[in-house]
């Protein structure tokens, strides 16, 4: 006997990290915190997206952008609007993906909470193409 698994449920669970990690990032962005775990050395850091000049686009905070990308895609999840997961995860890989190669080909840094969250919109993204390509369309 096989359980069917819920991948809304799923989906709402990867957006919920994904909202714990951006609030994270932007708490960096906004202060210094007195112990800084995401720092490991000049290479393995996050300053480069909460401190650095990856930190904002069009003046706006990155992990900002992040952390409302994230905020609609649970509201997206909760209501069950497949195209909507669909756009926002779309956008959310080319976002993470500019932000990765900024970091690595030209500031030459890795931020780990950034690897995580685009392995958590990649996550979210075949998902989301699985629900938008799915042959029952009754998910």
């Amino acid at each position: 006997m096989t359980k069917k698994v819920d991948v809304w449920k799923i989906l709402m669970a990867l957006s919920i990290i994904g909202i714990l990690l951006a609030v994270y990032l932007f708490y960096n962005y906004l202060a210094k915190p007195r112990f800084e775990s995401c720092y490991v050395n000049s290479i393995i850091n996050c300053d480069a997206t909460t401190k650095g000049s990856l930190s904002t686009l069009f003046g706006i905070p990155v992990a900002l952008v992040g952390l409302v990308g994230y905020v609609v895609i649970l509201f997206s999840s909760i209501f069950r609007r497949k195209k909507l997961v669909l756009g926002m995860s779309i956008f959310g890989m080319i976002f993470c993906l500019y932000i990765t190669v900024q970091e690595v080909f030209f500031l030459h840094v890795l931020c780990p909470v950034c690897l995580v969250c685009q392995l958590v919109m990649f996550t979210i993204f075949v998902i989301a193409l699985y629900l938008e390509f799915k042959k029952n369309k009754k998910v």
